[in-house]
């Protein structure tokens, strides 16, 4: 039987299984960030930037490899190294979304306090990162090749 081209719908449509195992894997590659960051601030010593970046490549590369190997692990598409290079910049365009709710917050609307950063940054910025993360995660880096095989198997 030949393999029919994926629906618009079908496409679209989220699978529980999925959606956990992307959240799972965003919680693992989250602490990496958190404990990584700490130690490289506390005990490490380092400037807050470099120990950002480190932190941020690590939780980037855990995210990548649980991805990988786990939630898309039946999605096989091109060179890891090209689907890493993506997988990086859609994580970047996130932490950008990141930085643009707290400007906005801070800066623009003027709520400066501790509890408002917070809430932009790492509330409202975080869920519009992660909804970003997974859509791109999802079209650019481990898409469907736009088949589907026979029900047969």
């Amino acid at each position: 039987m030949t393999e029919a081209p994926l629906s618009a719908g079908h496409r679209l449509r989220l699978h529980p299984r999925e959606l956990l195992s992307f959240a799972a894997v965003g919680l693992l590659a989250y602490a990496t960030d958190l404990a990584l960051f700490t130690w490289l601030r506390g005990p490490v010593a380092l400037d807050p930037l470099t120990a950002k970046a480190l932190s941020f490549v690590a939780g980037c590369t855990v995210a990548y490899a649980g991805n990988a190997l786990g939630t898309y692990r039946d999605r096989p598409t091109g060179s890891p190294w090209r689907r890493y290079a993506v997988f990086f910049a859609v994580n970047v365009a996130g932490a950008l979304v990141q930085l643009l709710c707290l400007a906005v917050s801070h800066y623009g609307l003027g709520y400066t306090s501790q509890r408002a950063d917070t809430v932009s940054g790492a509330g409202i910025g975080m869920a519009l990162a992660t909804i970003l993360r997974f859509w791109g995660t999802r079209t650019w880096v481990f898409r469907c090749e736009g088949k589907v095989g026979s029900w047969t198997g």
